[in-house]
This record gives C-alpha cells, sequence and structure tokens, in this order.
C-alpha cells in the first residue's frame, strides 16, 4: 500500500499525536509542509465560528428607524454607535477597531456570502474553507489547492533545505480545512510555542515489506518531520518578541495573535496563519436583557476588537506592517429580524473585513436594506461572492495570476478593490459615478416588472434571489455596450412576497430589493 493511500484509509488517521503543546493531526492530517517563495508577505486568517451578527457588528445608520422595529429587543442604542461614515458605524464596544479604521488600516466588505446559501454550521463552514459553490462538494481548501498547485507531490519529502517552514500554521489544537491538499493538510496545529519537547523515533532497523511495516515507516517519517518543524518554532519563538502593551492578557484571541507576531518577528517562513474566535452562534442571550449594547455579542466584538488593534500596534512596533494582512469572516449571517428569545438565528450574508498597512481603508459596497415588514427567514442579501474577496487576495497579495485564481476557485471571479498600497501587483479600476446603476420599475409589481441598468461595456449577469438566498432565476449573463439597457422580468411563477436582484459585472456589483404584490 502507497504511503498516501494509507493516510486516507488507516483508522488511525484521525488520532492526533500530542507533542508537548503541538497537536499533530497526524497520519490523515499530516500538518508538516514549508513553503519555497521570494514573497515574504504573510496571510492571517480570523474565523469568527457560529455565525455572525454583522447588522449587530456593523450597523446601517441609514436603515436604523426599521430596524428597530424588527430587532428591537437586540439592537443597541442609535446615539452609541460609533461613526464610521454618514450612514454606518460599528458596535460601541469596537473602539479599538474604530481606531484602526481611522488610521487607515481596515477595509470593510459588506454582505459576503455565496449563492444559494446554506444555513448549516457543517455546511457553510465546509463551503467556505473549500471555496467551493454550494452545490460543490470538495475535499480540498481554498489555500490547499494554492499551495498545491506549486508543491504537487507534497508531503513527501517535506521539510527540506529549501522549505524549512511550515507553509501554513492553525493556532489551536486541530488544523484548518482551509489548507487541506489531496495528499495531507499543509497546516500545522500549533498549541504552545513555549511548551515544545522532541519525540524519539519508535524503531530502528529494516521494517518488513507490509501494510504494517507501510505504517509504521510514515509514522516514522511523521515523527521526524515533527521534530524537525518543532526544531525552527522553537528558533523562531526563541528569537522573536512582543512589542505592543495593548494585548489583553485574558483574551483567548489576543494570545493567538500575539503568538503569531512573535513567531513572523523571530524569522519563521510560514505564509499562513489561521486563528477562530467561538460562540458566535447567538440564538439566545445575544444581548443582556437590561441593555442591548452588552451581553454575548458584545463581549465577542470587543473581544475581536482589542486583539486586532493590539496584533496592528505590535506589527507596526516590529517594523512587520507591511508584511502581514489579516482577514475576518464566518460562516454565515444572522437573520435580519431577531427572535423571542434575545437572539438572532442562522441568515445569509455578513461583513468581511481586511486590515493591514497595505489594505484599501474603505467601506466596499451599499449599506442593506431593511424592509419593516421582513420575512422571519429573511437574511441579509449578498453583494459580494466571498470567493472573489479569497481571489483578490491570491492576485494581489501573493501573484498569482488570474486565470490561476479562475480554476483554483470559480470562473466568475471578480478583482475587488481592497488591498491598495505597499506595493499591491495588481491595479484596479475605480468605479466612478453612473457606470453602475440599477433599478426595477415598477417596484412593487404585480406580475412582470422592468429592470434597467446602466453598465460599461463588458460581460453582465443579473440574478434574482429568495429572501434566503436561494438563486431563482438568472436574468441575463451575456456582455453588453457601455450604456443604459433593459430587460423585462416575468413574475407570474412567482408567489408574493420580497426579493432581491442583483448585478455583477467585473468591476462592480449591486444589489436591490424587489416585491411582488400579493
Amino acid at each position: 500500500m502507497k504511503r498516501r493511500t494509507f493516510i486516507k484509509r488507516s483508522s488511525a488517521a484521525s488520532v492526533p499525536v500530542l507533542l508537548g503543546g503541538v497537536n499533530v493531526a497526524a497520519l490523515n492530517n499530516p500538518m508538516f509542509n514549508m513553503l519555497n517563495t521570494d514573497s515574504d508577505k504573510v496571510l492571517v486568517l480570523i474565523q469568527l465560528d457560529g455565525g455572525n451578527d454583522g447588522l449587530n457588528m456593523l450597523i446601517p445608520k441609514d436603515q436604523y428607524s426599521n430596524l428597530v422595529q424588527v430587532r428591537e429587543n437586540v439592537i443597541v442604542p442609535e446615539n452609541s454607535i460609533l461613526d464610521l461614515t454618514d450612514t454606518l458605524g460599528f458596535h460601541p464596544v469596537m473602539s479599538d477597531l474604530k481606531n484602526v479604521f481611522d488610521d487607515g488600516k481596515l477595509n470593510i466588505i459588506q454582505s459576503a456570502g455565496y449563492p444559494n446559501q446554506n444555513r448549516s454550521h457543517f455546511r457553510s463552514t465546509d463551503i467556505w474553507t473549500s471555496g467551493s459553490a454550494a452545490d460543490e462538494y470538495l475535499n480540498t481548501g481554498w489555500l490547499g489547492r494554492y499551495f498545491e498547485s506549486m508543491y504537487a507531490g507534497f508531503p513527501t519529502g517535506y521539510p527540506n533545505a529549501e522549505n524549512p517552514d511550515p507553509f501554513a500554521i492553525t493556532v489551536g489544537s486541530q488544523v484548518t480545512q482551509t489548507c487541506e491538499g489531496s495528499g495531507g493538510n499543509f497546516s500545522m496545529a500549533l498549541v504552545d510555542p513555549d511548551n515544545l519537547s522532541a519525540l524519539a523515533t519508535p524503531v530502528n532497523g529494516t521494517l518488513p515489506d507490509s501494510c504494517y511495516g507501510d505504517q509504521v515507516e510514515f509514522l516514522i517519517d511523521s515523527i521526524v518531520q515533527t521534530n524537525a518543524y518543532n526544531d525552527v518554532i522553537q528558533t523562531a519563538n526563541d528569537n522573536g518578541t512582543n512589542l505592543s502593551t495593548k494585548y489583553a492578557d485574558d483574551d483567548n484571541l489576543s494570545n493567538k495573535l500575539k503568538i503569531v507576531a512573535k513567531l513572523i518577528a523571530g524569522g519563521l517562513k510560514t505564509k499562513v496563519y489561521v486563528v477562530n474566535l467561538g460562540g458566535f452562534d447567538t440564538h439566545a442571550l445575544q444581548v443582556d436583557g437590561s441593555d442591548p449594547a452588552i451581553g454575548a455579542h458584545a463581549n465577542l466584538l470587543s473581544s475581536l476588537s482589542k486583539a486586532i488593534c493590539a496584533f496592528q500596534d505590535d506589527l507596526e512596533q516590529l517594523g512587520l506592517d507591511e508584511r502581514v494582512v489579516g482577514m475576518v469572516y464566518s460562516e454565515f449571517g444572522r437573520r435580519i429580524r431577531s427572535n423571542d428569545s434575545l437572539g438572532t438565528d442562522h441568515g445569509t450574508a455578513a461583513p468581511m473585513m481586511l486590515f493591514g498597512s497595505c489594505v484599501n481603508p474603505a467601506v466596499l459596497g451599499d449599506n442593506p436594506e431593511i424592509s419593516p415588514d421582513v420575512d422571519n427567514q429573511e437574511g441579509v442579501p449578498m453583494q459580494f461572492d466571498f470567493r472573489s474577496v479569497y481571489g483578490t487576495v491570491l492576485m494581489d497579495w501573493f501573484d498569482v495570476e488570474e486565470q490561476v485564481v479562475k480554476d483554483l476557485l470559480y470562473d466568475d471571479f471578480q478583482h475587488l478593490p481592497i488591498l491598495e498600497t505597499c506595493d499591491s501587483v495588481n491595479a484596479y479600476d475605480v468605479l466612478k459615478e453612473g457606470e453602475l446603476e440599477l433599478r426595477a420599475y415598477p417596484n412593487p409589481f404585480d406580475q412582470s416588472t422592468n429592470i434597467e441598468f446602466t453598465v460599461r461595456s463588458g460581460w453582465v449577469k443579473i440574478s434574482l434571489f429568495d429572501v434566503i438566498g436561494s438563486e431563482l432565476k438568472v436574468l441575463t449573463n451575456q456582455k453588453f455596450n457601455a450604456g443604459t439597457h433593459q430587460i423585462r422580468m416575468e413574475g407570474h411563477d412567482l408567489p408574493s412576497g420580497s426579493y432581491y436582484y442583483r448585478i455583477q459585472t467585473d468591476y462592480g456589483q449591486k444589489t436591490k430589493r424587489l416585491v411582488k404584490m400579493k
């Protein structure tokens, strides 16, 4: 049996080996890999597990009066919102992250998601980590495929002289599926770099030519790799330091990001770090009954805000800030209407954020339209496909060609203006006033409506979605000349109620609400 076949089939594959704090999810998740590249850029992923309530984190102030009507028991007081723009503000506990925004180090992407949203934690997390469509089932992660496109044959032969450091590190007890390749996981799980110890090789001499011998050989190789990685991590940890005094000692996310900053400062060549912050599945007691500005979700947002601010401060004091970009995401948002348990249920789209000295300091996209009569199932509609965020990071941060990005992710990839400074490798067009307009009339409509749009010359896709994010119809998907165009949408087959229509081009997108009368 080949070693790779053994990795996939062995019942021992799911048993982790704990190495002085390093959880080696060995056998089916070999985490021992290195990246050979001339680039010294680093990507840090912060995954908010459970489904973040984006409407409680980034509050559309121009929709506040309607929000009060549909989530009165969870919405923060209007006068406590921290203004980011004239129409958008942070939850009041996020003053630290507001400072990062004001300093030009934060990019906000409104309403990120994917067509046909799946509201299962497990399936939606699979979609986000694999970078797949909702009806596509992949056993590799989006970064795993990126690594594998350059390092076919992994994990055999790693580490080596040219690649002495792990490709990716998950700070925690389990490796991220984001870095899963076809032959193993490109990520190593690290619990505590101050508590590393070498493992003794379990056997010496000639191994039998059998399945048992192959298994023991693979175990030996894994231990040798682990010890080698322990050595380089130990060296980086010994050489590294933290300079920021803003880290909260009792905060889990701050401690994880503190480890990341120290290892980067210590010279570790790892390209991707992944950290998690759990607890966002806020069906009940999302807020304190006596004060919606405090409670479980506020505590999580405060942790996120303070940790990112401290990490960014540390990178700047260490002189590393132009090497690192961070990305924040969750598997879905929450519904627009709150429930009777002082909470919110599984929804659709939610904001993403990128932070660092090399981001475009802006808010990308429009505030969602909130109706006072939203359906109980209705979530925030998608504006941006999350895969376009991933692909833009690959292009502009890791210098991956656009066609390769499309091959790794999806053909409808849209390059987004989220990275701007620090010699970003791909320029982008600035969307000018009047170059992308969208409206429907009549709206509300009875049997049919006209959709009018103004675009540049190029590809245009317009789709109709229901309130839970399912793509019902593709109304057009073709090239148009520059100018204003109109298509007619027949709605005889649609039940009365609310819908969303979305236009996507190579350079921008918009999502708007549409209502069919009873």
